[in-house]
């Protein structure tokens, strides 16, 4: 009773923790909800005009588009790639659905029956589109292949956006017209002509070193013209690159290797119990052998022409006897030594005719191809007894057997072609054969019934044996590439970089302007890691990082960040000083002239009176002085003999006198210059209004956070 006493007393107390209790509850309810949300949001890659892309459906896009692109495009290239296809879908849809315009079964079947209208597995016996074997082949995709089925679906689709977005763009051009009064407009712009007389003050008459432009000047530009010094977030960076290249001692060691080859050696055979002499490759008969377990460049039986051999040592090797030795010498990253083997005389081109039977396994063979090498084999024995008995026959069996198709419309014939251009045992077939040899020959394509039909002139050709090794980098030199970064990394905790750099004698480069969905660093190609560590929330400006890169490393330190938002002042500078320079250059020239007439002006300024003729407002170019459509315009707000006050041009002030208006001939009928217009209208339309709706599209941009790198 005395504890039941005691909790009433403290009711008050009891119901205020419990409060606070379910309060810290739902609050701790609220936060795990927001870090759903949070998840959430970062599960989406952009919203374009309220549409979400999700990060799935994005990732599953790219990895489509990196297997067609294959190793060369990079992930952040495919991935801008698909990027650009969604926003281009996203904001058409939001056209489409705004217009109701949707695909019809039968505009469907009109887009399917042009895309496929050549295709020959729809085509009847007259070569004409039939929708049932279309239907036909749909219908088994679906029952045998989901996969393929749903490539035929995507394939659908591709197609149907573009029906939908050919017939946006045809109702915009639809709703283009050119009126009389533009026409008639367009008709007196180019041919309204007046000749005036003017005197130029330019600009370059006063020298840079008296404008001063400030800092605030800048600025204050740059807010008046926003839009156009509109910037994305930035990094600047230097780097010192490390590379593990071979040193000179790394090339001697290796002609040293090389030379030592050369020579015959003396060494202990453990099975004979004896010294037993080893032949070097100057006096090696086994060529092959040899080069095959001393080179990193495996041996090549080929006889090579002269025009084959590497240019810088060409007539070096080609004046060898038989069994002569050249070398070490230096070609596409390798030292080798070469070594002719054999010398002989081969016709340089050959032109031949071939059936090619091929049988499972070979590299031609089709999912059709039932025939075993054997059987394969016996069909090209029994082609070559028939042509052999009549060589007439060729042409009709190349149709009938051959699976070449390169050569099957062209009677299974290859005309011309140089020595070494077919697969080994073809090319050795038809090179020292004669003119009219038939035979069969296996190649990894299959068997082919080969006729030798011509043989041009004989030339010298040389076989030779070359040793190579790699121009590497020795172990030597690659720890010490490792202590030169790790030395310069640690250095930078106390000394300045580009003072570090020049000190050791490191070349320090600059970046500047990197983008945070940028690849490439100039000087050291697609890195990734780079451009992501610029960007971190972590990195300030001054860090200092080491990258491992292809054969070395990169020191790098970010120099400065760039907000997104208007350009810097430093930044601006360049682009916008000579525009102010000029501004005031012209309120300079203009406080101190006085005078009223070209005569007097031109007197003043110690220049001369300049004549221009026939200009119009089409081409707003001022003879003798460059385009300046603000002096041309202000011409044509003259009345003839009147002269103007003076007028700030792009390329100096000016004062002109109207000396001759010659209005544009007077037409019956402006429908001619009216369909111009309304033509120059349609005309821009493919090129400028899918910008005109990304720029109005609402666009936000979520790559960078979910790191789709």
């Amino acid at each position: 009773m005395a504890v039941l006493n005691k909790i009433r007393q403290r009711s008050l107390f009891l119901i205020i923790i419990i409060a606070l209790a379910l309060f810290a509850f739902v609050l701790a309810d609220l936060f795990k909800k927001g870090s759903a949300f949070t998840e959430q949001d970062q599960q989406i890659v952009a919203t374009i005009n309220g549409k979400d892309i999700t990060r799935a459906d994005f990732l599953q896009k790219v990895e489509a588009a990196q297997r067609q692109a294959g190793p060369n495009a990079t992930n952040t290239q495919v991935m801008n790639r698909v990027w650009e296809q969604e926003v281009r879908q996203a904001i058409m849809e939001t056209q489409f659905d705004k217009l109701g315009i949707t695909v019809e079964k039968d505009q469907m079947r009109d887009l399917l029956k042009t895309a496929l209208s050549n295709s020959p597995e729809f085509l009847n016996e007259a070569g004409l589109f039939d929708e049932n074997k279309l239907n036909e082949y749909i219908a088994n995709l679906k029952e045998t292949t989901p996969e393929g089925y749903q490539g035929w679906v995507n394939y659908e689709k591709s197609l149907a956006a573009n029906g939908l977005q050919q017939s946006y763009f045809n109702l915009v051009k639809a709703g283009l017209t050119g009126t009389l009064a533009e026409g008639e407009l367009e008709h007196k712009l180019e041919g309204n002509k007046v000749d005036v007389k003017y005197v130029q003050i330019p600009y370059t008459s006063i020298p840079d070193s008296l404008v001063k432009v400030s800092k605030s000047d800048i600025s204050s530009y740059i807010s008046k013209n926003e839009k156009k010094y509109k910037v994305e977030a930035s990094r600047d960076i230097k780097y010192v690159q490390f590379n593990e290249v071979a040193s000179i001692e790394d090339e001697n060691a290796i002609k040293a290797d090389l030379n030592n080859l050369l020579k015959d050696k003396e060494e202990y055979n453990q099975t004979t119990k004896a010294n037993e002499t080893v032949l070097g490759f100057k006096n090696t008969t086994d060529n092959e052998d040899f080069v095959n377990t001393h080179s990193d460049i495996k041996f090549d039986n080929r006889f090579l022409f002269k025009s084959s051999l590497p240019v810088a040592v060409a007539d070096s090797l080609f004046t060898l006897n038989e069994g002569d030795v050249y070398g070490p010498y230096k070609d596409n990253g390798a030292f080798k030594i070469s070594k002719v083997v054999a010398v002989k005389q081969i016709p340089d081109s050959a032109k031949v005719r071939h059936i090619l039977i091929p049988f499972l396994g070979s590299r031609s063979a089709s999912p059709e191809v039932v025939q075993t090498e054997d059987q394969a084999k016996a069909t090209a024995d029994s082609l070559l007894a028939v042509i052999k008995s009549d060589r007439s026959k060729f042409p009709e069996l190349v149709k009938e057997f051959s699976s070449d198709q390169g050569s099957v419309n062209n009677e299974g014939r290859y005309d011309w072609h140089p020595y070494n251009s077919m697969v080994p045992e073809f090319n050795d077939f038809e090179f020292e054969g004669k003119v009219g040899d038939l035979g069969v020959v296996k190649t990894v394509f299959g068997f082919h019934i080969i006729e030798i039909e011509g043989l041009k002139e004989k030339k010298k050709a040389i076989q030779i044996a070359t040793i190579a090794r790699k121009i590497e980098p020795s172990e030597a030199t690659i720890d010490k590439i490792f202590r030169d970064a790790s030395n310069f990394e640690l250095a930078l905790e106390k000394k300045d970089f580009d003072e570090l750099a020049k000190e050791s004698s490191f070349t320090a480069r600059p970046v500047n302007g990197i983008k945070v969905l940028d690849e490439n660093i100039p000087g050291v190609g697609n890195q990734r890691p780079i451009v992501r560590w610029t960007f971190e929330e972590d990195t300030k400006v001054g860090d200092v990082k080491r990258f491992n890169i292809p054969n070395g490393y990169v020191i790098a330190q970010l120099v400065a960040k760039h907000e997104a938002g208007l350009m810097s002042v430093e930044d601006a500078s360049a682009s916008v000083s000579p525009i102010i320079r000029s501004q005031k250059k012209a309120e300079m020239i203009k406080k101190r002239v006085s005078a009223k007439t070209l005569d007097a002006l031109a007197k003043a300024e110690n220049t001369t009176v300049k004549t221009a003729f026939a200009l119009n407002m089409k081409t707003p170019t001022l003879a003798g002085a460059g385009r300046e459509p603000l002096v041309v315009g202000a011409a044509f707000g003259l009345k003839e003999g009147q002269t103007s006050k003076l007028i700030e041009g792009s390329n100096g002030v000016y004062m002109i006198q109207v000396t001759k208006a010659t209005p544009a001939v007077k037409l019956e009928n402006y429908q001619a210059a009216a369909n111009r217009v309304e033509q120059q209208k349609i005309n821009v339309v493919s090129s400028k209004l899918f910008n005109a709706l990304k720029e109005a599209a609402e666009i936000e941009d979520n790559r960078v956070k979910i790191q789709v790198q």
